[in-house]
């Protein structure tokens, strides 16, 4: 399918900027002609977390809904940490509040280990914890998009989480101590 290949190439990108930005969040004070992104991260950041955790619900509903791909007990779960983060970007741009980003951070490093947990079923890996697919019917190791040998539905979910914690650590640290 065209839409899984060019998803699976957004994720590789948003990868690598995700890597890029963490390496340059340790390395700021070293490299201090980089602070213009820090500074365009920290100004700018609760946007970016916006719009990347609408892009995320906007794309698991659209394969849900409109798709007819049945989210698994771990999908959802995902999405109890992705779904809310949209509602409180949208209040925290409102309100011109960055502590919102302690929050992101919180939702984000639980929606990520749940999303490694059940890329490593998907890759193979064997189940440590029940899957709560038994009341859905959906398996949760069940792959529907595989694309370059990695990318799966829950490696997308962890990365928009890892973003989300990336962008959220320059939106957390105060301009001047960078």
């Amino acid at each position: 399918m065209p839409l899984n290949y060019s998803l699976a190439l957004a994720v590789i990108a948003l990868q690598i900027v995700s890597v890029a930005f963490l390496a340059l969040f340790f390395l700021r004070k070293k490299f201090t002609d980089l602070a213009p992104i820090s500074d365009f991260l920290g100004k700018w950041g609760l946007w970016i977390g916006f719009l990347m955790s609408l892009g995320g619900v906007a794309i698991s509903l659209f394969y849900s809904e409109i798709l007819g791909v049945l989210p698994c007990g771990l999908c959802w779960l995902q999405r109890v940490f992705l779904y809310p983060q949209a509602l409180l970007f949208a209040v925290a741009i409102w309100k011109s509040d960055k502590s919102v980003a302690d929050y992101s951070i919180a939702f984000s490093v639980f929606g990520g280990a749940v999303a490694l947990y059940q890329h490593y079923l998907q890759m193979g890996g064997s189940s440590i914890v029940p899957c709560p697919a038994v009341s859905t019917g959906v398996d949760c190791a069940q792959r529907y998009l595989f694309e370059f040998g990695y990318i799966t539905f829950p490696l997308m979910s962890f990365t928009i989480f890892a973003f989300l914690i990336i962008v959220m650590l320059f939106v957390h640290t105060p301009r001047n101590s960078a």
